[in-house]
């Protein structure tokens, strides 16, 4: 018995050398970037920091350079870092690098939908579908000469009222301390609701508050290290417990409710008038009926929906969030936002987008939060679409693509002291704003956020609205506030924290 045991054993390791041994003649068959040697399986699980990735990919370009490869599972991902590298992905290679990388966790979004499908741009399908989206956000988002949200254009909306109602919402706290997460998510939910389904809902309504927490969750759990593991070995794991079977039934839960709202309005469709962008897609989905290979489906268009909704909620709510917590690390800066409030807008009238031409100070703020938070540090992965050649080395078609942004957001030549909350980043010597095109939270190209706009005037408007009427007071000293995140993977989580408000005089 002991003789069988040593030979298995020896059989065993002569098993795994030969794997190794066949596993780095393919990886080296490629002229790849350079990266650290993966192993069969795991790849280079060892060479990541599960609870900060994006930590990881900047301790590794420091020592491979801004392109280097890894193996997450047997996935080849290259990791591009720093400006010059990723502006390159993101804008001089935007169709090369355009396709979608999967996040196995969101098999019900599986090569349907904007933020998660397996797209590619350089198809026409794909190219035709993308663009009939942008298009309807910005007939149904942004209306550039109210500076307002509209609806349609007999019956708008504006944003600003969607503000005032925050801040309605907010006196309900008044003295006493409340977590700010569902009131914060009100006003995006609202926005957002109303450009792709023409809804808007009561604070208190029920389905509104279950669709804010499923996405709260799932942004907060997309974000841990389990989730980083998962999405490297789901083949492995899909059957296990888990945190990812929470998230897969919020995933579903929430594009059911997309699908029943897309039925609706496909029932009572008038092609003639679209009255959101809903119909927008379901006024396309109409023209290629008789189409034997249809883009768009009832089902593809729940996904975009569902998909729009949660991006369109959760990224505004989560910075407004993290930025309130900033603030009153620093009341400092918060006296100084009072002051340009009081000066430019006054006690009374709601704020408008103009307000931001004469309003440097707020403006600097709310894109230092942008920056300092960094929402999505390693981006939405991106996907070669064919076989390329990239500074010198070839990138096979299928490699996932991960132009980092954090290596823009806290590049130290930019952005002095990157590691501090500074709005004097985005102010020139003369208190004006200054642009910088390291800025890129809502990535570039291709694939940059369809509802950047959107995003931008929202956070504008709402910090304004909430610090023209009150005062951010903290539970404990603001030395003692720690504003590192409480989780950081697909985003950076703020840590949760409960505070008051104290109206204005």
């Amino acid at each position: 018995m002991a003789v069988l045991g040593i030979t298995a054993t020896l059989l065993g390791w002569v098993a795994i050398l030969l794997l190794v041994s066949i596993w780095k003649q393919v990886h080296s068959s490629w002229n790849l970037p350079p990266g650290p040697f993966p192993l069969p399986i795991i790849g280079n699980l060892f060479q990541l920091e599960l609870s900060n990735i994006p930590k990881s990919f900047t301790r590794l370009a420091e020592r491979f350079g801004p392109v280097f490869t890894l193996y997450l599972g047997w996935r080849r991902v290259v990791v591009v870092h720093g400006y010059k590298a990723v502006r390159e992905v993101l804008l001089d290679y935007k169709n090369e690098f355009s396709g979608r990388g999967e996040l196995a966790v969101f098999q019900e979004h599986k090569d349907r939908g904007e933020s998660n499908s397996q797209a590619r741009w350089s198809t026409t399908t794909t190219r035709t579908v993308m663009g009939a989206s942008r298009r309807a956000l910005a007939t149904y988002g942004t209306d550039n000469h109210s500076n307002s949200i509209r609806m349609n254009s007999g019956d708008g909306l504006c944003m600003q009222r969607i503000a005032q109602f925050l801040v309605e919402e907010g006196k309900e706290g008044v003295g006493r301390p409340f977590d700010p997460t569902l009131v914060l998510g009100g006003g995006p939910c609202n926005v957002i609701a109303d450009i792709l389904l023409r809804r808007r809902f009561p604070y208190d309504d029920d389905t509104c508050l279950r669709l804010m927490r499923a996405f709260n969750e799932n942004f907060y759990l997309l974000s841990t290290p389990w989730l980083q593991f998962y999405n490297s070995f789901a083949d492995y794991l899909r059957y296990l417990p888990g945190s990812h079977r929470k998230l897969m039934k919020n995933v579903s839960e929430i594009k059911k409710y997309a699908l029943e709202r897309v039925k609706e309005h496909h029932q009572s469709l008038d092609p003639k008038c679209p009255r959101d962008f809903t119909d927008c897609l379901l006024v396309e989905m109409e023209k290629e009926k008789h189409s034997p290979e249809p883009l768009y489906t009832l089902d593809s268009i729940a996904v975009t929906v569902a998909d729009l909704f949660f991006a369109g909620t959760e990224t505004t709510s989560t910075t407004l969030r993290y930025g309130l917590l900033i603030l009153m690390k620093y009341p400092e800066i918060e006296e100084k936002l009072h002051e340009e409030i009081d000066r430019v807008i006054g006690p009374s009238r709601i704020p408008a987008i103009k307000d931001r031409l004469e309003m440097p100070y707020m403006d600097a703020v709310v894109h230092e939060i942008q920056r300092f938070i960094d929402l999505v540090p390693s981006n939405l992965s991106h996907e070669a679409t064919r076989d390329v050649m990239f500074r010198g080395y070839v990138i096979p078609k299928g490699t996932v693509i991960i132009p980092t942004l954090t290596s823009l957001l806290y590049d130290s030549q930019e952005f002095p002291d990157p590691e501090k909350f500074k709005p004097e980043h985005f102010l020139n010597e003369n208190g004006k704003f200054k642009y910088s095109d390291y800025f890129k939270p809502f990535s570039a190209g291709k694939r940059v956020c369809v509802g950047e706009g959107l995003a931008r005037m929202e956070l504008f408007l709402f910090l304004s609205a909430i610090l023209q009427h009150f005062n951010l007071k903290s539970l404990v000293d603001p030395k003692d506030i720690d504003l590192s995140p409480a989780a950081v993977g697909f985003g950076s989580i703020p840590p949760h924290y409960k505070l008051c408000v104290i109206p204005r005089s």
